[in-house]
């Protein structure tokens, strides 16, 4: 007994399954394009937020150094009793109660987590250490005022040729504490929504399988409807591909430009296969 060979579907119920196939290709770029938005635009919100502690960071840094050029005027008093009924200045006060607003404001935007926060504690505690070391030298005279300058400006220790972070003076911790907000910046840019390694082949998979089911299409449409494929399919496809590629590209592409080029990629696919079809479609009696 000889098995029967299994009839070959319809064409329709092909061209059905194939339109089936190229909509479901596009829902899942649409579904893509939403998440890599979503996520990347996280990312791209931290990494302005932390952009703007960075901008605080370097305002700090400003700030600091006019302070301690405040104290180095004040250092230039060599009367001991001027200096102490001169104190530290209102320069110098000043320019310390601006630093610590601007830490304040940096802690907002840090973008290090727990160790960025460490850090930024480290530095508001050197400030306050800094301050109370001036007000205190202030009665000791200019000597021990230009003690605290240098320690204002302190350079960092070294291990070997690279310098250890936060171990030098108020200035140079504060650019340290900038340069780890820049790195966890770096790593916010860097993310995996928004890495081409990741990118081109998320989208240009399912670009492929849509490739090969237009292909299909103009195959089955040409050898049995004898008919040219509808040139309205390979518009989707090119609107679909030019999707992918700039959402790798532009990394990602704003989904306001993105969602309606596949809205319209799925309108154009609709009336791609809708003649077709309508061939089959009898009036009933």
């Amino acid at each position: 007994m000889t098995g029967r060979r299994p009839r070959p579907s319809h064409p329709v119920v092909v061209l059905r399954r194939l339109r089936a196939g190229v909509l479901g290709v596009l829902a899942v770029t649409t579904l893509l394009c939403l998440v890599t938005e979503d996520r990347a635009g996280d990312q791209i919100a931290a990494a302005a937020r932390t952009r703007d502690a960075m901008d605080d960071i370097e305002d700090a840094h400003a700030e600091a150094v006019a302070a301690r050029s405040a104290l180095f005027k004040v250092s230039a008093i060599e009367d001991p009793v001027s200096i102490a009924l001169t104190g530290t200045g209102a320069d110098f006060a000043n320019a310390a109660a601006r630093i610590s607003s601007h830490l304040t404001s940096a802690t907002e935007g840090n973008g290090a987590g727990s160790r960025g926060l460490s850090h930024i504690q480290f530095v508001q505690g050197q400030l306050a250490t800094s301050v109370k070391m001036a007000n205190a030298a202030v009665l000791d005279g200019a000597p021990a005022v230009r003690e605290v300058v240098e320690k204002l400006g302190d350079r960092p220790e070294r291990n070997g040729t690279h310098p250890v972070r936060f171990t030098g003076g108020l200035e140079q911790s504060l650019l340290d504490l900038r340069q780890v907000e820049s790195d966890a910046r770096t790593v916010q840019l860097r993310s995996n929504w928004r890495d081409g390694r990741l990118l081109w082949p998320l989208f240009m998979t399912p670009l492929a399988v849509m490739l090969l089911l237009v292909c299909a299409t103009g195959r089955v449409v040409a050898r049995r409807f004898r008919r040219y494929p509808s040139p309205a399919l390979v518009l989707a496809l090119s609107a679909t591909a030019s999707v992918d590629v700039l959402m790798c590209v532009l990394r990602p592409l704003d989904a306001a430009i993105a969602l309606p080029a596949l809205a319209a990629a799925g309108a154009l696919t609709y009336l791609a296969y809708r003649p077709r079809l309508a061939e089959y479609r009898f009036p009933r009696s």
